[in-house]
């Protein structure tokens, strides 16, 4: 029987499991970045203590996770990273976001969101969860959000931009984002149940194709849900139920990352994280899960897609 040891996550590993490798990369859209397939999503420091915050942050180092994503609405995710960003700056293609929608508005957000982490200048900034019509003319008109983003990037305050979003409309939007300004990345859901939905499908295929000729970078969200949450008791601070079995996660995983050319955020609950790091970094060592499979997987736990 081998003995077992706990990481700093507190996950029981054995001594005869291997050290995590580096997590593979590749670039990140033309940004000259090569970024780790696996980028840690923020959202997970939302609403957790400093001393959490800081056992999460050493193990996404250990992983050799190099790039980070978050927002100024993630609770005080930006304050949790703040004391790390002033320390380890240099290793880390650090995103955020602005939700504000005016540019008076998100030049005030751009400026406080540099404030809580501690930095001079953020690596990406994204207009956060551009989803409407209504929201998108506003953000991308006159006197919008996309100027302080310009404005930001001229005077050295952030490097590039992007747009984020959710719903089974946003890959069409993105599309009709990128036709109106040249983004450098999108950051959009996507998992094997909601490809299953046509239309999306095709959207997303579609906006694949313009970001690939374009060379954006295209981060995926929201790989690691089950279904939404039901009436039973919520065990995770996401607003979805994930998976949570380690066999699941590492299935869910593979079938992202076993596409090349896209990113997998990670999943917003400090205590699933360990798993999904685990998966990433062996993700490159199993093909990808096929159509049954992952039918499989559906019908075995019940999933339901987020979006409908």
């Amino acid at each position: 029987m081998h003995n077992s040891v706990r990481d700093e996550a507190g996950q029981r590993r054995t001594t005869a499991q291997r050290e995590p490798i580096m997590i593979t990369t590749q670039p990140f859209g033309r940004t000259g970045h090569q970024s780790t397939r696996l980028i840690f999503g923020a959202a997970a420091l939302s609403n957790v203590s400093q001393d959490e915050a800081d056992r999460t942050m050493a193990l996404i180092m250990r992983y050799g996770v190099n790039h980070i994503d978050t927002a100024a609405s993630y609770g005080d995710s930006e304050l949790r990273l703040g004391p790390w960003m002033k320390r380890y700056r240099d290793r880390f293609f650090l995103a955020t976001k602005t939700g504000k929608r005016t540019y008076a508005e998100a030049r005030d957000e751009i400026h406080r969101s540099l404030e809580r982490l501690q930095v001079d200048q953020v690596d990406l900034i994204q207009l956060h969860n551009l989803a409407t019509m209504e929201e998108w003319e506003v953000a991308m008109g006159p006197g919008g959000a996309l100027e302080a983003a310009v404005e930001a990037r001229e005077r050295g305050l952030v490097r590039f931009i992007g747009v984020t979003g959710h719903g089974l409309g946003i890959a069409a939007m993105h599309s009709r984002s990128l036709e109106r300004f040249d983004f450098d990345s999108v950051l959009l859901p996507y998992s094997y149940i909601l490809m299953q939905n046509p239309q999306y499908a095709h959207d997303f295929e579609t906006l694949m194709q313009t970001c690939q000729s374009r060379n954006v970078a295209v981060q995926t969200i929201k790989s690691i849900t089950q279904r939404p949450w039901g009436e039973e008791a919520r065990t995770a601070a996401t607003w979805y139920r994930p998976l949570t079995d380690p066999a699941e996660i590492d299935r869910a995983v593979r079938w992202v990352l076993g596409r090349p050319g896209i990113f997998l955020n990670s999943v917003g609950d400090i205590h699933v994280l360990p798993l999904v790091l685990d998966a990433a970094d062996r993700a490159h060592l199993r093909p990808r899960p096929t159509a049954d499979e992952m039918t499989s997987q559906i019908a075995r736990l019940e999933m339901a897609p987020l979006f409908a």
